[in-house]
């Protein structure tokens, strides 16, 4: 640890290996199931049924205002269960960390890892860690699965979307995106950018509770919101119709858009959940949103329709209307 960068013997599995895991993972991470350092973690029974997902980070830059790859790689993973009305249990972390990487940035990777668990409530178990030589990776990527209980009959599904259902959203879109985008690229725009990541559980609880008759969550991110109402729309067969006017973009995020040539409608979200609820609960949902402070600027952007199903269509500010459709190609690489 004396040359204060990653060396490729701390991924020998030996003695080296044995002193990164205690002195950074361990002192950051330790709990009663990774401290006994097995290769797998065994688990309290549950009786319930299980939501499981991986994600992968390979976000450039690795640290950017309102986050950093550690911080993003957890909240990314809770929110991925919470999606499905999971309440997240568990997560794993996988680390490929490049020669010569700093230790001094690696700690404070997992010191944000650590916080971001902590403060859900979600217990990291097990975990790995791969060192590659000088050019084969950049930096450092981070995989994370996740484990969560889910409520007995739930089904909130990207199939289950029905017609009369009014969409919302918790907040302004494209903070994320445009963050790392210009953080990347060295631009400075006026006013303060800074990623939207945050875990958003219990906002997803408090949705929940407000309504039975939450038939869908999704998580913007890649692809943004224009790409998940596109998959909604396809997998429920109903078409979705948004008012340009409902949808929140902060002054900053679409002055950088304009200028950029971007649609803040295809730009990544981080902590934004889409909510179709049935049309009688969706001011007590807009409520309970607007109480929680992840979704303090929650509003109305739509509602789902029998017509031209498999297609989402916006009414624009000038009274027309237009196709918005699915993103094609790779609008904005290494995001998340």
């Amino acid at each position: 640890m004396d040359s204060g960068h990653v060396r490729l013997d701390h991924g020998s599995g030996g003695e080296a290996s044995l002193e990164l895991i205690t002195d950074i993972f361990l002192r950051h991470f330790d709990n009663q199931y990774l401290s006994k350092m097995d290769d797998s973690a065994v688990l309290p029974p549950v009786y319930a049924s299980l939501a499981m997902t991986t994600d992968s980070y390979v976000v450039d830059p690795i640290f950017f205002p309102g986050g950093d790859i550690g911080s993003l790689a957890v909240h990314g993973t809770i929110n991925d269960l919470s999606m499905q009305g999971a309440r997240p249990l568990y997560l794993t972390v996988g680390m490929i960390v490049e020669e010569g990487f700093l230790l001094e940035d690696l700690d404070r990777i997992a010191s944000s890892m650590a916080h971001a668990a902590a403060a859900a409530d979600v217990i990291i178990v097990a975990g790995d860690t791969k060192v590659v030589p000088r050019g084969h990776a950049d930096k450092i990527f981070i995989n994370t699965s996740g484990i969560g209980l889910v409520p007995n009959g739930l089904n909130v599904a990207a199939d289950n979307a029905r017609p009369g259902d009014l969409i919302l959203i918790n907040g302004s879109i494209a903070d994320h995106g445009i963050t790392i985008l210009t953080q990347r690229e060295g631009l400075d725009f006026q006013g303060t950018l800074a990623s939207d990541s945050a875990p958003l559980h219990s906002l997803v609880d408090a949705i929940l509770g407000a309504s039975p008759e939450v038939h869908v969550l999704r998580d913007p991110t890649r692809g943004g919101v224009a790409s998940a109402l596109n998959e909604i729309a396809h997998q429920s067969r109903v078409g979705i119709e948004l008012s340009e006017d409902g949808i929140p973009i902060r002054k900053e995020v679409r002055s950088a858009c304009e200028i950029l040539g971007l649609d803040p409608l295809y730009i990544a979200n981080e902590g934004k959940c889409l909510v179709f609820v049935a049309e009688k609960d969706a001011q007590r949902v807009l409520k309970a949103m607007k109480k929680h402070p992840y979704g303090a600027k929650a509003s109305i952007i739509g509602r789902v329709t029998s017509d031209n199903p498999g297609h989402v269509l916006m009414r624009t500010q000038v009274g027309g209307t237009r196709i918005v459709s699915m993103l094609t190609g790779e609008q904005l690489p290494r995001i998340c």
